[in-house]
């Protein structure tokens, strides 16, 4: 009996035992999913609180979040430093700057400017600099080198037509593939997409534009139209505040241009100090000469499957000597206007002749009487102008 009671002992305490065990791991399971819960539930809640898409021209958001466009979230900044989780380049490793080039394909956009653009050397040249600092500091990057975030606020001057709306594309492309802005699109705006007429349009208006050009370039054209001296009714100065608070604190989010005529550009600065701190790279479109107008014809013609006779070239070449001599000349702006008219002039006259049989080649080719006819037109451009 005390054999067999002592066997029954044994069996009660290793069941026990058992169940103790299952009941110990089971209670270690529950409480780390208890522990692991909340920040499943954080990240589920994060990514269903981020806008998959910013909705381009839709209504401003409403709430807490709309406060987003003066908030300081480092989202820019975690991109320009996306490459610093991989591992870092020994001291000794050495790069070459085809290679980061080529990674970055940043040659494309000079290509695009090139094939876009006749002339404009300096300017050209200047986007050549920026893209070798963000270069130079993507590379130092890799060698754990940390600098402070370059300033690549701009401004953008001269007369129309020269191209500071192309280039400002091209730099967006840019600073987007080297990893500077998040998205780079580009936002135009002007004085009336910013200014309201009464009191309490004027922030949410301005922050709206801002919200939609947060990871990309907000371009503002004729900006010394948002300071109207002695107009004591005028809000464009509020304008003004914000975006001098958004491009000192919010410069990891957006790039901003300003863009205008040079003379008008300075004395905006001038009465403005603290938005010209602000821009650190000034561009100045020259004015193109004639054999650049001519070049740009020609680059506008081929790219509609047009060309102009010899007759034809030489009195275009007439045209702009005495366009360029008429007020309101808006250089590419006005050689484009004029060829859309000699499109028309031309699909006129061969649909006039209705049945003469036209070859591929007449189809393509301007005369001279499709180029202007007489000084009535260059009145009825300037008027239009």
């Amino acid at each position: 009996m005390t054999n067999s009671g002592n066997i029954f002992a044994a069996v009660v305490a290793i069941i026990f035992a058992c169940f103790f065990a299952t009941a110990v791991v089971s209670l270690w399971k529950a409480s780390l999913r208890s522990a692991d819960e909340p920040l499943a539930n954080r990240k589920k809640k994060k990514k269903r609180d981020l806008p998959k898409n910013r909705p381009v021209g839709g209504s401003p958001p409403t709430g807490p979040r709309s406060r987003s466009v003066t908030s300081s979230t480092p989202r820019g900044r975690r991109l320009f430093r996306r490459d610093q989780g991989a591992a870092l380049l020994p001291p000794d490793a050495t790069i070459s700057f085809a290679a980061e080039r080529k990674a970055a394909d940043v040659d494309e956009v000079f290509t695009a400017l090139d094939d876009d653009l006749v002339g404009l050397v300096p300017v050209k040249e200047k986007v050549q600099e920026i893209a070798a600092l963000l270069l130079v500091d993507r590379a130092r990057r890799r060698f754990g080198l940390d600098a402070p975030r370059p300033n690549m606020h701009m401004c953008f001057t001269g007369p129309p037509g020269t191209g500071k709306t192309t280039v400002a594309l091209r730099m967006a492309d840019m600073l987007h593939r080297l990893g500077y802005l998040e998205e780079g699109h580009l936002v135009h705006a002007m004085r009336d997409d910013l200014v309201g007429q009464y009191v309490g349009q004027t922030a949410p208006r301005t922050k709206k534009v801002l919200e939609k050009a947060f990871g990309g370039v907000l371009f503002i054209d004729e900006a010394y139209f948002l300071y109207r001296a002695g107009d004591s009714v005028d809000y464009g100065q509020e304008v003004i505040d914000i975006l001098l608070q958004v491009m000192e604190n919010e410069r990891d989010k957006l790039v901003v241009i300003l863009a205008g005529y040079k003379d008008r550009m300075d004395e905006f600065f001038g009465v403005n100090p603290g938005m010209s701190s602000r821009i650190a790279h000034h561009l100045d479109f020259a004015a193109y000469e004639l054999d650049e107008l001519s070049a740009i014809g020609q680059l506008m013609l081929r790219q509609s499957r047009y060309y102009l006779s010899e007759d034809a070239e030489r009195a275009f070449r007439d045209y702009l000597t005495r366009r360029m001599q008429q007020p309101r000349f808006a250089n590419a702006r006005s050689v484009r206007n004029e060829l859309e008219r000699a499109r028309l002039r031309h699909a006129h006259r061969l649909a006039s002749d209705l049945h003469r049989h036209w070859t591929r080649d007449d189809l393509m080719r301007l005369e001279p009487e499709d180029i202007f006819a007489g000084d009535a037109e260059l009145l009825l451009e300037q008027f239009q102008s």
